[in-house]
């Protein structure tokens, strides 16, 4: 029985993806910085804090020394952030590069060295549609989910001698609690961006809410797992959200630049 370790469990898409998992069949733990708080979760929660490394090795080796093995990782956790960047604290664009970048890579690093003695593994990094283009009041995570997209890219090659793969997963819009989440750049009536930021903002809310569900997202996470050979990147979501990242690809910069900002009523 495989074991799927997902980090950020304890709601959202990796509260649906551990529940899918486990009724088909997997072994599967889950993280939450406060797991106590929930009581009656349908999968086991270990205490993880993606910006302390003593948690995280603690943390697998939990999970190593109970179940013997870690096959798969859903690196999942994050946090969301939003604002102008000229007016966003700088202490939390360093709070979410931490959580989304770091500590991705921190996880990465205390569970590759358990794929390798096992000869196998799986590890899915959960990125972000956002991370395929800088979006407006989205400064911090668009550059931590494009940079978590790098890091993908550069360990699929020095995995390449190894049985152990990885790839990212982004997903477009998702109708979960992330906007209860996120930190949000309070719209200031002195502020420059007032008027546009704060209409930005009720349109990140809406667009959540017309998301897929989680467990859309859970059903991709569940594919990737049982295919043979994963390539580098995929994307789950709304169309129009998955079809902008082959736009950007294929029309001329100033032009998609045009589109977005027409998106965005800029």
């Amino acid at each position: 029985m495989q074991v799927v370790l997902i980090t950020g469990g304890s709601t959202g898409i990796g509260r649906a993806t551990g529940e899918l998992l486990q009724s088909n069949g997997y072994t599967v733990i889950g993280t939450s910085r406060f797991p106590d708080l929930y009581t009656d979760h349908p999968f086991p929660l270990i205490q993880l804090d993606l910006q302390d490394s003593r948690s995280i090795q603690k943390a697998v080796g939990t999970i190593v020394s109970q179940y013997g093995n870690i096959d798969v990782l859903v690196n999942n956790a994050g946090k969301g952030i939003a604002g102008p960047l000229e007016e966003t604290p700088l202490e939390e664009i360093r709070s979410v590069i931490e959580t989304n970048l770091v500590g991705a890579a921190a996880v990465i690093q205390s569970i590759i060295p358990v794929m390798r003695r096992q000869n196998k593994g799986k590890i899915i990094n959960i990125t972000s549609i956002a991370g395929y283009s800088g979006l407006p009041f989205r400064a911090a995570y668009s550059a931590t989910k494009s940079a978590l997209h790098m890091l993908t890219e550069s360990l699929r090659l020095e995995l390449k001698t190894t049985d152990i793969q990885c790839c990212t997963l982004a997903p477009g819009d998702v109708a979960t609690n992330i906007s209860n989440g996120r930190y949000h750049v309070p719209v200031n009536e002195n502020s420059p961006y007032h008027a546009i930021y704060g209409d930005a903002r009720k349109d990140m809310d809406a667009h959540v809410n017309d998301g897929v569900s989680a467990k859309t997202v859970a059903v991709t996470i569940n594919r990737l797992i049982l295919i043979n050979k994963l390539k580098p990147h995929y994307t789950v979501g709304p169309f129009l959200q998955r079809f902008s990242v082959y736009l950007k690809s294929y029309l001329p910069a100033k032009f998609y630049e045009f589109i977005l900002s027409k998106f965005y009523k800029l």
